[in-house]
């Protein structure tokens, strides 16, 4: 009936697998469970091998790194049902009845998403990420299906699998910030979008430095994917803004009023409440100076 599928790179993926076995036993249901290792060789992995051992579960070690958009794919060519339930390794279900939740929508969508909700971190060196999932992922589903396009989260979501095999295929970067381009793709393609409130507890916040650095990587990869045309139809704010910048030829402009204030939005990167308007404000900036 289902394939659960966990994309994993040095990280210990044996409790994700073993509550989405219990669950998934408890259902009754024809189920298999996946999990590749990107080509991590990590000691890590041999914890990991005890996957093996339960039911209808499967560990698998590449022997090179794919990155994650392959290994993703990997996973849905080796899956062997017609609906995929997708899973970070980093996540773990709020719910008990969590699977169960999924299974009940089958069929009356092409995609699920279920969202997600962050865990505090201790250290306010992750501040960042917190807030920005906080604020801009951890949204419930009234909201997020009024734009069911903008609020696209690859860490948690059943989908069809020939639906999924053919948005992953035409993602060819390695590099981070694929969810803009994996929602513009399903938007292209119409393929209709449901989300509902079936989260996962995301433990594993990137640090404030971390965050920022994948931050470039996904706009770069953004700027690429609109200027190579890949993105058409879309839902993304910052890129809709860059747009109305560009026609009215105020690029320049907008970087060189921003640029004044640039240690403003620098030292907000690193606050302890950090403020998102000035980070949107600096990303805007860093996405019209990509050449």
């Amino acid at each position: 009936m289902i394939s659960i599928l966990v994309p994993c790179f040095d990280y210990n993926a044996y409790p994700l697998i073993s509550i989405l076995e219990k669950q998934a036993l408890m259902l009754k249901i024809k189920f298999e469970i996946i999990c590749i290792d990107d080509g991590s060789f990590s000691s890590k992995n041999e914890i990991n091998q005890k996957i093996n051992l339960l039911t209808n579960s499967k560990f698998i070690e590449s022997r090179k790194n794919r990155g994650r958009i392959k290994n993703r794919l990997l996973l849905a060519e080796k899956s062997q049902y017609e609906w995929l339930i997708f899973l970070d390794v980093d996540s773990l279900p709020i719910e008990e009845n969590f699977l169960k939740n999924y299974v009940d929508q089958l069929n009356k969508g092409t995609v699920i998403f279920g969202g997600c909700k962050y865990k505090k971190p201790m250290n306010e060196n992750h501040n960042l990420r917190y807030v920005f999932g906080v604020q801009r992922e951890e949204i419930i589903s009234n909201i997020r299906n009024k734009k069911p396009y903008k609020y696209v989260l690859s860490r948690n979501f059943l989908c069809k699998r020939n639906i999924l095999i053919s948005a992953l295929s035409s993602i060819k970067t390695i590099s981070y910030g694929n969810d803009y381009i994996f929602g513009s793709i399903l938007k292209n393609m119409g393929v209709d979008i449901i989300h509902i409130d079936n989260p996962v507890l995301i433990n594993n916040i990137d640090e404030n430095q971390i965050f920022v650095k994948k931050t470039h990587h996904a706009l770069d990869n953004l700027i690429s994917s609109y200027n190579n045309k890949i993105i058409k139809k879309h839902s993304i704010s910052i890129l809709r803004a860059y747009i109305i910048l560009d026609i009215l030829l105020m690029k320049k402009i907008f970087v060189k009023l921003t640029d004044i204030f640039k240690n403003l939005l620098k030292r907000n990167l690193y606050k302890k409440n950090p403020n998102l308007f000035l980070f949107d404000v600096y990303r805007l900036n860093y996405l019209c100076k990509i050449k």
